[in-house]
């Protein structure tokens, strides 16, 4: 199954949850998109409710299902909570990262950031936007791209950064300083049933 590509607008409101988790998708229009969206919100099945939940996840991280099954995989053989180490996992890939940490406004753009292979990782150039960043490691931008627009554009619309990431401004770049907790990550997700829909 091939990634996602097309406007994450309508995902959201087909999911009634914002992918891009800053609730602009469904602030005008909090119904299926369709010519009778509004009057189309069945009631699901648990397999419906619990493919739901996945799908939410898969769609915020842009993640095709090859690629996701593969990181539930690996973080079932991981210590600790299932579905913790799966978001834990999934945030740290670079794409996300460079998102968090505000060189751009999406995670569709910072994909394109690192698939132009604008970003380093411990001063190397990364164009792998599923790379896993480890605690400690560096994640900043090619010296001639430290001026870009968009990144530039994207730091300054960005209000608050996550905890587990410090931003150096001067030098324009930032440390993954540990894995996050639970709590920092997006309550609405239900990591639970996305165990269930894979172990059913």
């Amino acid at each position: 199954m091939a990634r996602y590509t097309g406007p994450m607008y309508k995902k959201s409101r087909r999911l009634g949850f914002s992918v891009l988790e800053n609730g602009k998708e469904l602030t005008k229009k909090p119904y299926i998109p369709g010519e009778h969206g509004q009057d189309r919100r069945k009631k699901l099945s648990n397999y419906g409710i619990q493919l739901q939940e996945k799908q939410k996840v898969r769609f915020m991280y842009g993640l095709n299902e090859k690629q996701f099954r593969k990181v539930f995989e690996e973080a079932g053989k991981m210590k600790g909570v299932h579905g913790e180490n799966l978001l834990k996992l999934l945030e740290s890939r670079l794409d996300n990262l460079v998102y968090r940490i505000g060189f751009a406004s999406t995670r569709k753009g910072a994909r394109q950031l690192v698939n132009h292979g604008h970003v380093t990782v411990n001063g190397k150039r990364v164009d792998i936007p599923s790379y896993r960043v480890k605690p400690g490691d560096i994640i900043g931008l090619m010296e001639k791209d430290k001026e870009l627009t968009v990144v530039k554009a994207a730091l300054e619309a960005l209000h608050n950064r996550v905890e587990y990431i410090n931003f150096d401004e001067k030098k324009m770049e930032a440390t993954y300083v540990r894995m996050p907790e639970r709590s920092e990550l997006n309550a609405d997700i239900d990591e639970a049933l996305i165990i269930e829909y894979y172990n059913r």
